[in-house]
């Protein structure tokens, strides 16, 4: 009997086998679900059904339908119709066939082609581009304009309300018709500025400078108010446009005072500027007194207690009218 000799083999770490077969295990067991996983979201992405993003309809609703993947967007927000998106796109633009829309959710940009224009067309769209542009700036230039020669005319007409309407026309039609055409709108820019010259506050501001040295009398406890600021400066839209009214309306109403106190004065330029320095000194005699008497009132003015005698009386009456309903 022959024996044969084997070579014994080592023990088997059967912790460190199983251990390994798992890992292997685990490891096919992935890139099976990851190859299935993806041959299924491939299959599911080609076999899927179409649904609009606008209309919310599928493509069994209109197998005829026209649709389009404009941007970036995935999964139920990537096709559309082509005329909702056009609808939706001519709710964006608001009537600015020309302007960029951005997908909502992805924000790309979308491409918008136009169809080939003949040269006819082309020109009147650039035309119409043209005159777009430029109509902001034919609009500010209509409202200068007209501004000027309302301006242009004011002065012509002042001017011969101040010399005389025959005097006027002579002195206009002699003139340089440069010179007319820059110094006639100077006159209601000068009256407005000289509207905007408030003399009587500085009168006004001397007057209390040296009547209130020492503070008050009576009244404020040694407390001065400011004083009220007038015209443009105030802030006030309706001293703006009374400044404007009256700066406008002056020369009329200084050939009117002119006429009424210096009749004996023969020129009519001469009698309507002594009417106007008279209206000019009247209004501003007025005026300052006007002021003083109105800061005097508001320098001494005087906030009483409240009046609790008045308080009682009430009370007592609300008492008594308590006591007779409950007896009723």
């Amino acid at each position: 009997m022959e024996l044969v000799l084997r070579k014994k083999r080592p023990p088997v770490d059967f912790p460190l086998y199983i251990r390994s077969c798992n890992t292997k295990v685990l490891a096919g067991v992935r890139w099976v679900h990851q190859n299935l996983f993806s041959n299924v979201m491939a299959l599911t992405e080609e076999q899927s059904e179409k649904h609009c993003w606008v209309c919310f309809a599928t493509e069994r609703d209109d197998h005829g339908a026209e649709w389009v993947s404009p941007c970036r967007c995935k999964g139920c927000t990537k096709w559309i119709h082509q005329s909702c998106l056009q609808r939706w796109l001519d709710e964006k633009q608001k009537g600015n066939g020309g302007g960029a829309v951005n997908c909502p959710q992805c924000g790309t940009e979308y491409c918008i082609i136009f169809p080939k224009m003949g040269p006819l067309v082309y020109f009147l769209q650039q035309a119409d581009r043209a005159l777009s542009r430029a109509s902001p700036f034919a609009a500010v230039g209509v409202v200068v304009g007209t501004v000027y020669w309302s301006a242009v005319t004011y002065g012509a007409v002042t001017v011969m309300q101040v010399v005389g309407h025959k005097k006027g026309l002579f002195v206009m039609e002699r003139a340089d018709p440069l010179f007319l055409l820059m110094g006639l709108p100077t006159i209601p820019v000068l009256l407005v500025l000289g509207k905007m010259i408030r003399w009587e506050d500085y009168l006004v501001r001397l007057w209390l400078r040296y009547s209130y040295k020492h503070g008050p009398s009576s009244g404020g406890g040694g407390y001065l108010p400011p004083l009220r600021a007038e015209g443009p400066g105030a802030g006030d839209h309706l001293s703006v446009s009374r400044t404007l009214c009256g700066a406008l309306i002056f020369p009329s109403i200084a050939s009117l005072v002119g006429q009424l106190l210096f009749r004996r004065v023969t020129s009519n330029l001469q009698r309507t500027i002594l009417g106007g320095i008279a209206f000019v000194l009247i209004k501003g005699v007025l005026k300052v007194y006007f002021k003083q008497q109105q800061y005097v009132m508001q320098a001494n003015r005087h906030i009483v207690n409240y009046p609790e005698s008045y308080t009682n009386r009430q009370g007592d009456e609300g008492e008594v009218n308590t006591e007779d309903s409950g007896n009723e």
